[in-house]
């Protein structure tokens, strides 16, 4: 029997997963870390924090497992992405701690690139929108406000990197900076047609080119850790973001294949294949995690919501409604539906389709008669909806006659799009015929039900639920013939459950634009 270990670096947490040939979980550790929030908007990570819990995890799943090192074929990282670090290249001492993708602290920078007219620009090369959620800005950020970080930039004595490349270079003592194409093209300096580091860009964000990391595809032999770590010399032979890694660990290997994962935000990601598709309903363009060589680059249109599965995170520590997160399903059941209620839960702001930085939390529709019980229901909906809203805007791009973006600004959602000629706001089925999902709110059943209802399509469950780390796994494997090609990776997918669609396509709709009413109340002036 062959082991990978993969490595899985999250927002809130390190973990660490054993897999055996099969694709199944042989063992499993996780640690959680601190979240630091230095002032309002502001999110950063102990960069040593993540490395040694990271660490202590993949010790820990090696004695559960009953394994030696010498025992792993491979090992694969998957990571939170955009997540911004800065070290010193000769002693490894972090420049400051890690900003957090959900860090809004250079949104005045990006506002000061988009009132230049660069969104375009940007987009065309990246296909991503200017916002404070990529690394670019971020790294601009520390050059301009850590003391002495721009000098010594310029002088090449600082290496970047998001957490893949941090936990490469620690694992390898320091003798690999690389990352991959997927964590490359949430940077907003990676031309991800031509899968190389974007001169013009870097020059834009007055970022030296030579903090860089090299970029090599998902599935590559990076190099090998440190025998003393582990008690012996593993390759790394995959690495992938947090969401390509799931993409990729749910089998959608081909075009129109799609998954959603309800982590601490919610993450769809929909494989177009070869085809660069540039998104005109608020969504992004993206590498997908590439087995293939670097001159044929992989795509997938993806869009993403700040707070899916931290809502309810909200009702046990900020409401004190619950006592523990596996309490909302009960809660939410007391009671038939949400009354009437509608929860935008923009807490930071939203994300695709919206993008809308100022937007603000809302409970929309309290009466009298509200209870608790209808605000955990309308919690656990929002998550339904704002995915709902996602795979409307992934049916529009592909389907729908193409929409022109405003030249210089964000591209709109499902509100926005509903006042443009040839749009079709109300357009729920997607070019694909069902949705796989994972990630830690995927067990909740009712969520899971609701999520088909609004869709129109069957919803999947796998066996294996734990598929960004099986991504990191499987991209490992592949590098060291562990398994032979994605075809057979295709067969070791299985589904647990499907949740088929019961609510009416009428009802489905009215709910819908239920919803964007109350969204259109959380950016009112």
């Amino acid at each position: 029997m062959s082991f990978v270990l993969a490595l899985d670096q999250g927002t809130s947490s390190s973990r660490s997963i054993v897999f055996d040939e099969r694709g199944q979980v042989v063992a499993m550790a996780q640690r959680e870390f601190r979240q630091i929030y230095p002032q309002p908007g502001w999110v950063e990570h102990d960069p040593m924090e993540l490395w040694h819990t990271q660490l202590a995890t993949a010790r820990e799943v090696l004695a559960q497992a009953g394994l030696s090192a010498r025992e792993l074929r491979a090992i694969g990282i998957t990571n939170q992405r955009e997540t911004t670090l800065v070290w010193n290249r000769r002693t490894g001492v972090p420049l400051h701690n890690a900003i957090v993708w959900q860090d809004r602290r250079a949104e005045p920078l990006c506002a000061q690139l988009r009132a230049q007219g660069l969104t375009e620009r940007f987009r065309e090369r990246t296909g991503l929108i200017i916002d404070a959620y990529f690394s670019g800005t971020k790294i601009r950020w520390l050059l301009d406000h850590v003391e002495g970080a721009r000098a010594a930039a310029e002088r090449g004595e600082l290496a970047f990197g998001t957490v893949d490349s941090w936990l490469l270079w620690q694992l390898t003592g320091g003798r690999v900076h690389a990352t991959d194409v997927s964590n490359a093209s949430r940077t907003l300096m990676f031309d991800i047609r031509a899968n190389r580091w974007d001169p013009e860009l870097l020059e834009t964000l007055q970022i030296p080119a030579s903090l860089l990391p090299q970029v090599h595809p998902s599935s590559h032999r990076y190099g090998e850790i440190d025998p003393a770590l582990l008690g012996a010399a593993v390759p790394v032979g995959g690495i992938a973001g947090d969401q390509q890694s799931a993409l990729f660990g749910q089998a959608c290997f081909q075009a129109g294949l799609a998954k959603n994962t309800y982590g601490t935000g919610c993450f769809m990601l929909m494989h177009t294949g070869e085809r660069f598709q540039t998104s005109h309903n608020g969504l992004l363009t993206t590498s997908a995690a590439q087995a293939g060589p670097l001159d044929r680059p992989e795509f997938a249109l993806e869009g993403s919501v700040f707070i899916g599965g931290a809502v309810v995170q909200w009702l046990r520590d900020g409401l004190n409604a619950i006592e523990a997160s596996s309490q909302v399903q009960s809660l939410a059941e007391s009671v038939p539906d949400a009354g009437g209620l509608m929860f935008v839960p923009a807490f930071t702001g939203l994300g695709a389709p919206y993008w809308n930085a100022q937007a603000r939390g809302a409970i929309v529709g309290i009466t009298r008669g509200t209870t608790v019980a209808h605000i955990a229901r309308a919690a656990l909906e929002s998550i339904a909806f704002q995915s709902a809203a996602l795979l409307g805007a992934m049916s529009r791009d592909l389907s729908a006659p193409r929409l022109a973006d405003p030249p210089d600004g964000p591209p709109g959602g499902l509100a926005q799009a509903a006042q443009r000629p040839g749009a079709r706001p109300d357009t729920l089925v997607s070019a694909v015929t069902e949705l796989r999902v994972d990630g830690g709110a995927c067990v909740n059943d009712l969520l899971m039900q609701f999520q088909a209802d609004l869709l129109g399509i069957p919803v999947v469950r796998p066996k294996v639920t734990e598929t960004t780390a099986l991504g990191a796994a499987y991209l490992a494997g592949l590098a060291t013939g562990v398994w032979s090609g994605t075809d057979e990776l295709a067969t070791l997918w299985q589904a647990e459950r499907r949740f088929h669609p019961t609510l009416s396509r009428e009802r489905a709709q009215e709910l819908m634009s239920r919803w964007e009413r109350a969204v259109r109340q959380t950016v009112a002036e």
